[in-house]
């Protein structure tokens, strides 16, 4: 049996009628940069996250970035994250002039572990982000707690986490901004590149607004120096058109994780992955650990099952953050997971079927190692 780790085109084919129509609605109001259908999307989007404002972007990159530069971070600035996330979150972070501050993962649920933030503050310390890694929201109530008491900004990095929860709240409406990636493959993915800022303060959605549009309040009138990081009119209109079915693919995601993790639960030599009670895990990647992880990929590709790596390189030991002078030991979860993530196939249209033909797979290669 043949498994793929992501299959866009059977989601597609589940609502091609509600895509071609969304793309030829674009295509005959020839509304392409920004416009109508971005808006539409917006004002649905926003109140989803719970939020009261989204701000349609070119990318994740760009929510990250634009979302700093709004809050005035800068030059000579510093922002706590992870290094246990795609390199967008630390470049955003460069991008505003501003240099990344590491802190490291809680080893269970590889997510920013709060208990470390506070050693990480500096005099320049500006604004702390979480990454909601794979579809998990972080631990927010004390990270929330810290930056109240430090006087610090919130940036959720929920690139990963469309609809997950946090005691109720979703993901993007807990901090000052929440960002998302619309990149193909993420549970509410473009049909190209796209992005979102959420955020709660008018204010500062005005100020996202206009940056993203060269800085203009209205046409040809530049209020401020911006950029042009508007959303594609055609993947304001594919996204508005997935979002009415994200929470059901969601739901589907989490019943496929739950299957993974009835077949895997006993299985030696392998971890799952850690759901936190308080939290609603969305299961963008379904990762699992294991030493014998390069081992186990050859054996899974020689049985056709496609898997992924989610993140073979940690942030501080990428070439380009080589002038930081951080080193192998610096931050030994995040190594950890680096070492041993294997993301196994997952996405709504995976069949029963499959999940159990990927964990037989697994417990036959655990077999091979322990006899």
């Amino acid at each position: 049996m043949k498994v793929p780790f992501l299959d866009l085109k059977a989601q597609y084919l589940s609502i091609k009628y509600e895509i071609d129509l969304a793309i030829h609605q674009v295509i005959d109001n020839s509304a392409f940069a920004g416009g109508p259908f971005v808006e539409k999307f917006e004002k649905a989007f926003a109140p989803y996250c719970q939020c009261k404002e989204a701000i349609g972007v070119g990318s994740g990159t760009d929510a990250l970035w634009i979302a700093l530069i709004a809050l005035g971070i800068g030059d000579g600035d510093e922002v706590i994250t992870v290094p246990s996330s795609f390199i967008a979150t630390a470049e955003a972070i460069s991008f505003t002039g501003a240099k990344p501050v590491f802190v490291d993962i809680d080893k269970d649920t590889c997510n920013m572990n709060p208990d470390l933030i506070e050693a990480a503050i500096t005099s320049r310390t500006k604004a702390i982000i979480p990454v909601h890694l794979f579809g998990q929201m972080a631990d927010m109530d004390p990270i929330i707690k810290i930056a109240n008491k430090r006087n610090l900004f919130v940036i959720e990095d929920a690139c990963q986490a469309h609809g997950a929860e946090y005691k109720g709240k979703r993901a993007g409406s807990i901090g000052d901004a929440g960002c998302f990636s619309f990149y193909p493959g993420k549970n509410l993915g473009a049909y190209g590149e796209a992005g979102a800022v959420v955020t709660n303060n008018a204010g500062l959605a005005e100020i996202m607004r206009i940056f993203r549009d060269h800085g203009q309040s209205k046409k040809y009138c530049h209020k401020i120096i911006g950029w042009n990081g508007r959303m594609d009119g055609i993947q304001g209109a594919i996204l508005e058109a997935k979002l009415k079915h994200l929470s059901a693919w969601n739901d589907a995601r989490r019943e496929h994780a739950g299957v993974y993790k009835e077949l895997l639960k006993d299985i030696d030599r392998i971890s799952l992955p850690v759901e936190m009670t308080q939290t609603k895990h969305v299961y963008h990647i379904y990762a699992i650990k294991t030493k014998r992880r390069d081992e186990l990929i050859k054996y899974l590709t020689e049985k056709e099952i496609s898997c992924g790596i989610h993140y073979p390189v940690p942030i501080h030991l990428q070439d380009a953050y080589k002038n930081m002078g951080l080193k192998k030991g610096c931050f030994p979860a995040s190594e950890n997971c680096a070492d041993e993530f294997v993301s196994l196939p997952m996405f709504p249209e995976l069949s029963r079927d499959q999940i159990e033909f990927v964990a037989q797979e697994i417990i036959n290669f655990i077999k091979t190692v322990d006899s």
